[in-house]
């Protein structure tokens, strides 16, 4: 493979802080360092959410609602090694952009953060060819993520596939999740899923349920409205249905109910859980289904939303237990048991 060698890369402000290019105060500091593989103008893709797609008119320096500032990729990974030594930092996630060389970029900055730390490395990329994806393995990159982002078919195609001219299509992505699961184990690749494109809770779940059966770590994303973007006067998801799928999903990963439990409305969407009221309460209270789902060490803080809230991924425990009793009043009138 012929190695690009990028100077530069593009780290979220809050990892920024975090590493000290930055000066600047956090509510919740990322335990994984972000970055984007750098590239002058837009990204090939199209996601009709994503304000680095072509069509975009949003400022080039977002995804989502984050900034992410360019630095020399030679003081990033000096900085990167320096905090994971010090056990500020767990992981560090490699996002692409979709342009002509972005696999060279990706192996080169892969490189050179495994020669100067063993810290883990993820990346979050479009499908890859799967001889690439175990090259990337035997260098050291630990975990992959390919973005499904929409829960069915249909959505897909209307937000990143053919509705909005971009290159991706369902069966591709669907073919290079489980390539990725043959390449780097199950349980070591994770998919993106985007609540409030316009599903169902129960296409939600029942994609959770498909990836799980697979091997593949469902990550749970609310939908964020960004200026420019072609989805920019969608509304972001209800916080209780939300909640209900955040739900859902901790009891399917932990293997404690399946999608088939599960009792749906005719909206399609859930009316209740199967367990005993005071397990479900017990769950509720502890905060887990609510903490930010990914990569171990993956905290995203205020990715998806304002510090001001409504919170839809909690950043860490200390956080939850600031909302914890607004929370659980809220999740008591929308969580409900199916026992009688």
């Amino acid at each position: 493979m012929t190695i690009r060698k990028p100077e530069v890369i593009r780290v979220s402000i809050g990892s920024a802080i975090v590493l000290g290019l930055v000066k600047g105060l956090l509510k919740a500091p990322p335990t994984t360092v972000y970055l984007l593989t750098y590239t002058k103008g837009k990204c090939t893709a199209n996601c009709g959410f994503c304000a680095q797609a072509r069509s975009s008119k949003a400022r080039e320096d977002l995804l989502s609602r984050v900034s992410w500032p360019p630095f020399p990729l030679s003081e990033v990974k000096r900085k990167i090694a320096s905090a994971y030594s010090e056990g500020k930092i767990q992981r560090v996630c490699i996002q692409t952009l979709n342009y002509e060389g972005v696999l060279e970029d990706v192996a080169h900055i892969l490189a050179e953060l495994k020669s100067i730390s063993d810290i883990p490395v993820s990346l979050s990329s479009q499908p890859l060819p799967k001889e690439y994806m175990k090259e990337l393995l035997q260098a050291g990159l630990e975990r992959i993520e390919v973005s499904l982002d929409a829960a069915t078919e249909e959505l897909f195609d209307k937000v990143k596939g053919s509705g909005v001219n971009g290159p991706y299509r369902w069966g591709s992505q669907i073919k290079a999740l489980l390539e990725a699961v043959e390449v780097f184990g199950r349980g070591k690749v994770t998919t993106h899923l985007i609540a409030g494109l316009g599903e169902k809770e129960r296409d939600m779940v029942k994609t959770i349920q498909w990836c799980v059966d697979r091997g593949i770590l469902p990550a749970l994303f609310a939908f964020t409205p960004i200026p420019g973007t072609r989805l920019e006067n969608l509304t972001p998801p209800m916080i209780e249905s939300y909640r209900k799928i955040q739900v859902a999903r901790y009891l399917i990963v932990k293997r404690i109910i399946r999608y088939e439990d599960l009792m749906f409305n005719e909206a399609g969407e859930i009316e209740c859980f199967p367990l005993p009221r005071e397990r479900l309460h017990k769950i509720l209270e502890s905060g887990e289904p609510f903490i930010t789902s990914g990569c171990p060490g993956c905290n995203r803080p205020f990715y998806n939303e304002r510090v001001s809230g409504p919170v839809y991924n909690v950043p860490n425990k200390d956080f939850w237990k600031e909302i914890k009793r607004v929370e659980v009043e809220r999740l008591t009138r929308v969580i409900r048991s199916c026992s009688i």
